[in-house]
């Protein structure tokens, strides 16, 4: 059996289980790195609370470690009292983590989240609507600087609020965002440091957690750069240099489980 794993792409392994695995041990959830890992222990985000509602949950995406639900429920709540309507929270992990079928590259160790930059709407969502409803993108049309009609004092209120939790270590958006964000930061900045551009995150912001401590097989970045990267580095980000048209290459293999954490192959077989 494992010579026929190892010929599958992790992603179709991975993104085709329903059920999270029993952790491996007391202290081991999250293995790997967000980018080739995967999760044990993982635990499910209810879709409904008073603070946030759940979008495309027939993704399955739904799943985290404990302590990414622990932050959503913490940012969700305090958010709440700064005066946001709720969160719609977007993709975090799959049932045991892992590459997924479409679209993240990330996501695979349970400590990451998208969170739309839409808030909630003060009643319940239909099935049908949080499987079809966009995220809208919070810049002026054409250009990569943001729509102050679209993003304004309560959204920077609620990234500086996610950028303050000591167990953030990033939270990626789109570069004319992270220019909002150093234009209204004022005399407090350090939080900015953990905000870092990339492409696309108009819609949405992303959270990364560090690693928990207790736990040595997940693999973190490396920190940030030092200071709050509203200087050299986002005048390249808003430049015309990132976004021009690469030449087409061949795209990279995908995974396998060859190329994931050993303790990955027990995670997909636990029952």
């Amino acid at each position: 059996m494992r010579a026929a794993e190892d010929m599958v792409a992790a992603k179709e392994l991975f993104g085709r289980l329903a059920a999270p695995s029993p952790p491996l041990a007391a202290t081991v959830r999250a293995i790997g790195s967000h980018a080739r890992g995967c999760l044990a222990g993982a635990v499910q985000l209810p879709l409904d609370t008073p603070n946030w509602q759940v979008m495309r949950p027939s993704r399955q995406r739904v799943y985290a470690h404990p302590r990414l639900v622990s932050v959503i429920e913490r940012l969700a709540r305090e958010a709440r009292a700064d005066g946001w309507p709720g969160l719609l929270v977007g993709d975090l992990a799959q049932p045991r983590g892992g590459p997924m079928l479409s679209g993240h590259s990330s996501h695979q160790t349970g400590l990451d989240a998208d969170i739309w930059l839409e808030p909630m709407p003060p009643r319940l969502l239909s099935e049908e609507e949080r499987e079809t409803i966009a995220a809208r993108s919070v810049l002026r049309a054409g250009t990569r600087t943001v729509d102050p009609e679209r993003f304004g004092p309560s959204h920077v209120a609620l990234i500086r609020r996610a950028a303050s939790y000591p167990e953030v270590a990033r939270i990626f958006v789109h570069p004319g965002i992270k220019q909002a964000l150093c234009a209204a930061a004022g005399a407090d900045r350090a939080w900015l440091r953990k905000v870092r551009p990339w492409w696309g995150h108009d819609s949405h912001f992303h959270i990364r957690l560090r690693c928990p401590e207790d736990e040595p097989l997940c693999q973190d970045q490396e920190p940030p750069p030092e200071g709050d990267g509203c200087g050299a580095e986002l005048t390249w980000w808003l430049s015309d240099e990132p976004w021009r048209p690469q030449p087409p290459s061949a795209p990279p293999p995908p995974l396998t489980l060859r190329d994931l954490p050993p303790e990955c192959r027990a995670v997909l077989t636990a029952r």
